[in-house]
């Protein structure tokens, strides 16, 4: 047990910069996604026509498709097109997309669980519906959404695993570094999975003290399990 206690004391620096590494890419793609999915939520929930069938198409295509499949076609597509984008950008952007189209059914979740009434009431008091759906529906949506929203979270520091694959030195690259270096294959991938396990952890207890100060008694969307 000392000696692997000491492995993990030796070869915890490089880990814990790949940790960083995979907190910036969580905490990028989350925002890139919820900055992409918000708006085609509503487009899906409230949009007509053209607008509709875009942000149907644009979910359905990206739910449809492997991750990995994206990530690449970012990073080896785009250059050939005359775009070209480092590595840690390219994967915020792939994950980013990826994540948007799964926020975007969350949030559409929430804000149909809202009664209707609301908003046909706040129009019978004068506002106009992008007024009821911005100051009525949008702040009640955003407290429902949490639960669901919550895993999405959890799933981004785990999904930003595939990023090795493009050599970005998150935690997985490191620890498959360490790996080269020392030759200690399941030491080194079980002490990686402990630093998953403590980080989602800390990451689920936040959520869940934000979830319990921003609930609608009564009146919750459930978490998956």
């Amino acid at each position: 047990m000392i000696e692997h206690v000491q492995f993990f004391i030796k070869i915890w620096p490089e880990l814990f910069k790949g940790l960083v590494v995979s907190l910036q890419l969580s905490a990028g793609a989350l925002l890139l996604g919820l900055a992409i999915g918000l708006p085609m939520a509503l487009m899906r929930t409230y949009g007509k026509g053209f607008i509709k069938t875009l942000a149907v198409g644009y979910i359905e295509l990206i739910r449809g498709t492997p991750m990995i499949v994206q990530l690449f076609l970012i990073y080896y597509g785009l250059p050939d097109m005359g775009i070209l984008l480092d590595r840690i950008p390219a994967a915020i952007i792939a994950l980013g997309i990826n994540s948007s189209a799964y926020q975007a059914e969350y949030f559409r979740g929430a804000i149909l669980s809202i009664d209707e009434g609301q908003g046909k009431a706040a129009q019978a008091l004068g506002m106009t519906k992008q007024q009821a759906i911005i100051n009525i529906i949008l702040p009640q949506a955003l407290r429902l959404v949490l639960p669901p929203w919550s895993n999405e979270v959890i799933y981004m520091v785990k999904y930003t695993s595939v990023a090795f694959l493009i050599a970005v030195p998150e935690l997985m690259a490191r620890g498959k570094m360490i790996i080269s270096w020392t030759f200690k294959p399941l030491e080194t991938l079980f002490w990686v999975g402990v630093i998953y396990v403590i980080i989602l952890s800390v990451i689920a207890k936040i959520v869940d003290i934000i979830e319990r100060k921003l609930a609608i008694p009564g009146f919750q969307m459930s978490r998956e399990d």
